[in-house]
């Protein structure tokens, strides 16, 4: 059992990651003692665990993320850790429960004090540093895997930039669920992984995808896409899909924008939409939160859910570790171990 009040009694202050303008997050960032946190009515305090370093922290504390809190900031828009004191209305919430914390919340630190009715109760079989990543790429992934195309064990979806996280997750869960995916990637080594993650074709984003896509699928329809990179990748994707097919766009990697032929639109009558997480989540309801979460669960326990991760650092290697979550070409997420 944790001993809560015996590790306030040790350690009456915390770390925290904060920036007070924006900018280059490697000189912007800095970590600042503060005093062990203090639940109000209805709060708890959770010791944090882990906390991944996602594209979104790192373009928050640049000030180009759509999103802009108040400054100073603490960045981390997902992370999860252990309950270490209650008050008298922490409702379901209980000491050494494993929780997830409130989206956009600020889990660059080491503890914090939280409204108990904001937080998502995780398993306690899901590894701290896995529970910390279920919340915006899985998410992600399955709610684009359910919302826009009813689709049934067997079809297809086509994704790009399908080594990412999200891109990693739709492979994975769409496996789970029976769905056959195409997934396009920039360098080929990436396929070995993804093919052991479940993805059925893994191709390279270049002008031979349509004929390649139509060879290896046997020309099924293929009513669904995910696009995180928009410009030449999203139309190649878009010239493969099925009459009446709708692609999801949820990133802008290439930060060119989509140019969709008139034709797309007119003859094949193609829809195009876009997902955000953070509008999901102000819609979503919590119950609606709850069922979405559960089969991530489920799948994270067996070990069908997975994010791989390159480096783990401590938060006070933090201007080193937002420098290693800048580089391009990883093999995994860059994550805080806020245990050390």
């Amino acid at each position: 059992m944790y001993d809560a009040a015996r590790e306030a009694s040790v350690s009456k202050t915390i770390r925290v990651a904060l920036y007070e303008t924006h900018g280059n997050p490697a000189e912007v960032l800095r970590v600042v003692e503060q005093p062990w946190p203090a639940h109000a009515h209805g709060e708890v305090v959770v010791r944090m665990s882990a906390a991944p370093l996602n594209p979104a922290d790192i373009n928050a504390i640049e000030g180009k993320y759509p999103v802009r809190p108040l400054l100073p900031a603490t960045p981390g828009m997902e992370g999860a850790g252990v309950v270490v004191e209650t008050g008298s209305s922490a409702g379901e919430v209980a000491v050494d429960d494993q929780v997830i914390l409130p989206h956009n919340f600020g889990t660059w630190r080491e503890a914090c004090a939280v409204k108990a009715d904001q937080l998502v109760v995780a398993p306690p079989e899901v590894e701290p540093a896995q529970a910390a990543m279920l919340k915006v790429n899985p998410i992600t992934a399955w709610r684009m895997l359910h919302d826009f195309v009813p689709l049934q064990r067997g079809d297809w979806f086509i994704q790009n930039a399908a080594n990412s996280a999200a891109g990693r997750a739709a492979i994975q869960i769409g496996s789970e669920l029976g769905f056959r995916s195409v997934n396009v990637v920039r360098r080929a080594e990436v396929t070995g992984d993804l093919q052991k993650d479940g993805a059925d074709v893994v191709l390279l984003d270049d002008d031979n995808l349509r004929d390649a896509v139509a060879e290896l699928t046997r020309r099924a329809p293929i009513r669904l896409a995910l696009n995180a990179v928009g410009g030449e990748s999203a139309l190649r994707i878009a010239k493969v899909l099925a009459p009446e097919a709708t692609m999801v766009t949820y990133g802008a990697m290439s930060l060119q924008p989509l140019t969709i032929p008139n034709g797309m639109l007119i003859f094949k009558n193609l829809k195009f939409t876009g997902f955000w997480v953070n509008k999901w989540y102000d819609r979503a309801s919590a119950s609606e939160r709850a069922a979405t979460f559960a089969p991530l669960f489920d799948m994270a326990k067996r070990g069908l859910l997975r994010t791989e991760i390159e480096r783990s650092y401590s938060l006070a290697g933090a201007t080193a570790a937002v420098q290693h979550a800048m580089q391009s070409r990883r093999t995994g997420k860059v994550v805080f171990d806020l245990t050390r």
